[in-house]
């Protein structure tokens, strides 16, 4: 039986969509810096940074993913999770997806990273173009059971290069915010 959490994907926002705006700190996380989020947390960490991969392999994509890639619902593509840690914590969960056709087609090999960042990847190629970011409060079902909470900040964005698109969403966990000292 499928989850019936999916049958309700949350509204991603862009910054002048949300409403009320979140609270400075959080909003700058989420919109105001658009470097590498991986950059930003080895810097927070003191370079204590590392990636650990929980899960990746072709999956039927997500409704919003579909609709964000531009693809049919239902569609087939790579599916990445990984915990992006600071000091062995989790502090976000990134979920990165491509469309299968899309993906094969540009020869991007996205399942030889391995504990690499997907982020320093699409950062250094400059051939990458990023779209607007946009963030939500995260359906707690969709995240790993060890992190599962209500109401985390997340956001997302499209990398686009030729015809492959590489939406990547990441959610804040609260190891994250204690670390950044900010009150989400």
């Amino acid at each position: 039986m499928p989850d019936a959490s999916l049958a309700f994907p949350p509204h991603w926002l862009t910054a002048s969509q949300l409403q009320p705006t979140p609270a400075a700190g959080v909003y700058g996380w989420l919109f105001v810096n658009q470097d590498s989020l991986t950059q930003r947390l080895v810097e927070l960490s003191a370079k204590h940074f590392s990636v650990l991969p929980l899960n990746e392999g072709w999956q039927t994509l997500r409704s919003d993913e579909c609709a964000a890639l531009n693809v049919a619902e239902g569609s087939q593509g790579w599916v990445r999770e990984v915990f992006l840690r600071g000091h062995q914590q989790p502090w976000v969960f990134a979920r990165s997806v491509a469309a299968r056709r899309a993906l094969e087609d540009s020869g991007m090999g996205l399942d030889q990273l391995g504990s690499r960042s997907l982020g320093e990847l699409l950062f250094s190629d400059r051939a990458f173009a990023r779209g607007p970011l946009q963030a939500c409060h995260y359906p707690a079902a969709w995240l790993p059971q060890q992190v599962r909470e209500e109401n985390l900040w997340a956001r997302r964005s499209c990398f686009s290069r030729g015809a492959l698109n590489v939406l990547v969403a990441e959610v804040f966990l609260p190891a994250f915010w204690a670390a950044a000292a900010i009150e989400p």
